[in-house]
């Protein structure tokens, strides 16, 4: 969602081994772990009555979203001590004045007006950002028990994990890859919410098969295990709403870039962290087909 009223940025020295450039498969349970405590968080907030509160940009915020993201800040204090953290959420914080080249983006709870209204399309997103570009991506979708997870360079999957259980708990752990663009058409997923004219013209050049509404980062989750084929949106959101599922995409083999085909670049603190356009493709060679040069993906080292 767009709006950035309020941010948490803790900084301090990192110690060598929280350089996220040395992210590993531990590191990886431990934040799914985290992950998985906010989404049992959500869904406890949500069995109740939740109490709805529209934030300076008019986007609603709720009890669920500051108990995940509570609990997300919590784990990442006692993980990554000394780690900056930008947090959609975070209340009574001043904006950072600057961004370290490592950083985590969250969104405690992407698609709030999805969980207002019923639907189970809303998630947890958590990115490490390094030197501009996402590393590592989880998504969690708390209300169908599914995570996406992903190193770029070293692949992504999907877990069955039940919220609050930890990641060694997942009852499915399947590799996943996104696929090549198929000749008989493409699948489009789409905003729900934000599907303005400039997403509908770019859809209507490309050939569209079948599209997809939803909301949230599940639309990553699906272009990363090869369900769908693209992504776009063409109206401005939040860094903290496309990092983790651009990691995750990435990692399962395909690309995020903007519309003409460049590399999108996080911690833009002085444009308030938001993403003006991007388009995520499940197939990177449709970016040269479509929108020009297709942006190199650093593999994460």
């Amino acid at each position: 969602m767009l709006g950035i009223q309020i941010r948490h940025c803790r900084s301090g020295s990192l110690r060598p081994h929280d350089d996220i450039a040395a992210v590993d498969g531990r590191l990886l349970d431990e934040l799914t772990t985290i992950v998985s405590a906010a989404a049992a968080a959500i869904l406890a907030a949500r069995a109740g009555s939740l109490e709805v509160r529209a934030k300076a940009d008019l986007s609603p915020v709720t009890a669920a979203d500051h108990a995940a993201e509570a609990l997300i800040l919590e784990g990442l204090a006692r993980l990554l001590p000394g780690m900056c953290v930008v947090s959609e959420e975070a209340a009574g914080c001043a904006p950072p004045d600057r961004i370290p080249g490592s950083f985590v983006l969250v969104d405690p709870l992407d698609g709030t007006r999805e969980l207002l209204a019923g639907r189970d399309e809303f998630t947890i997103n958590v990115a490490l950002v390094s030197g501009g570009s996402p590393r590592l991506g989880i998504i969690a979708a708390p209300a169908w028990g599914v995570l996406w997870r992903g190193i770029v360079g070293r692949g992504a999957e999907r877990l069955r994990l039940a919220p609050g259980a930890p990641a060694s708990g997942a009852h499915e752990r399947s590799a996943i890859r996104s696929r090549p663009s198929p000749r008989s058409g493409l699948i489009a997923v789409v905003s729900r919410s934000h599907l303005e004219p400039q997403t509908q013209a770019l859809l209507a050049r490309l050939p569209i098969a079948d599209r997809r509404a939803c909301g949230s980062a599940v639309k990553f989750g699906q272009i990363a295990e090869g369900s769908a084929d693209v992504y776009p949106r063409l109206s401005a959101t939040c860094e903290w709403d496309v990092a983790a599922g651009h990691a995750v995409v990435v990692a399962a083999g395909g690309a995020v870039v903007t519309p003409e085909g460049a590399p999108l670049t996080y911690g833009r603190v002085f444009e308030s962290f938001r993403v003006p356009a991007f388009v995520a493709w499940g197939d990177p060679s449709a970016v040269s087909r479509f929108d020009g040069p297709a942006p190199a993906q650093s593999p994460l080292r």
